[in-house]
């Protein structure tokens, strides 16, 4: 198997505790928690089809086929060198038959989805983590800047791309930062319902720094909110809750209501 970037320019990184090892690059965009946090909220179940938009080198969707066992996944990016390493991490962690990944803008139109493999209502979860920081303080690197820096509308994009991938009263689950949470109600109210929310605090007593989001297609059932996740302790030590998402692969209770 070819790399597809040098060894120079990439690095292999252990997350979920040594459960995956995937290769990316070392500048720009780095996996992190959001990651992984988003895997361990989406719910699906054996033999689900999730599509994994803006999947970077594959960590979300990646970790979500590591956790449940028979879910088929597409991964899906606008950067082809991304996608590449995506491949190339599905096939290293031996989950080539299970994961595939496409290059693809969330922004193509259906018939570009179709024709790579994504007709309407082919998917039974989708889950995403769009670039959602300020644009007036853009990263320096572009593959970064790419990743983390959304402008007005980039959720409503997003949204619009996944509703019809979605089948019939389909599961989307996103991370955005807490304090646009007004913005993701907003977004959700045109195409889904049964909206369940889950905050996510760095320490004890501070304000939330993402919000955990998931909805149903279709469906208009009440909003939810759950009790939140704390990362660490007054220490700074991570909690036992978070090192159980983080590092042992267990599930959020977004994935299992």
């Amino acid at each position: 198997m070819v790399a597809p970037h040098s060894l120079e320019a990439t690095s292999d990184d252990a997350v979920l505790g040594g459960r995956l090892v995937l290769r990316q690059p070392l500048r720009g965009h780095r996996v992190g928690h959001d990651a992984i946090l988003l895997a361990a909220a989406t719910a699906a179940r054996p033999g689900d089809h999730a599509v994994d938009l803006g999947a970077g080198v594959g960590a979300a969707g990646l970790a979500l086929a590591k956790r449940i066992a028979g879910v088929t996944v597409t991964l899906v990016d606008i950067d082809p060198m991304l996608v590449a390493l995506a491949r190339n991490n599905a096939a290293r962690n031996g989950m080539a038959a299970l994961v595939r990944a496409t290059c693809l803008d969330v922004a193509a139109p259906a018939a570009a989805f179709a024709a790579a493999g994504l007709a309407a209502g082919s998917a039974d979860c989708v889950l995403m983590n769009p670039p959602f920081n300020d644009l007036q303080n853009p990263s320096p690197e572009p593959q970064r800047r790419a990743a983390h820096a959304g402008s007005a509308g980039t959720l409503d994009k997003w949204l619009a791309a996944a509703s019809p991938l979605l089948r019939p009263s389909g599961v989307l689950t996103l991370i955005w930062r807490a304090d646009g949470l007004t913005e993701v109600l907003s977004s959700f109210a045109a195409d889904f319902g049964a909206v369940t929310l889950l905050p996510i605090y760095p320490k004890p007593g501070a304000p939330a720094i993402r919000i955990l989001a998931r909805a149903i297609k279709a469906s208009r059932a009440p909003l939810a909110l759950l009790p939140g996740l704390v990362l660490a302790d007054a220490a700074g030590k991570p909690t036992m809750p978070a090192e159980a998402v983080l590092r042992g692969g267990a599930s959020l209770p977004l994935a299992e209501s």
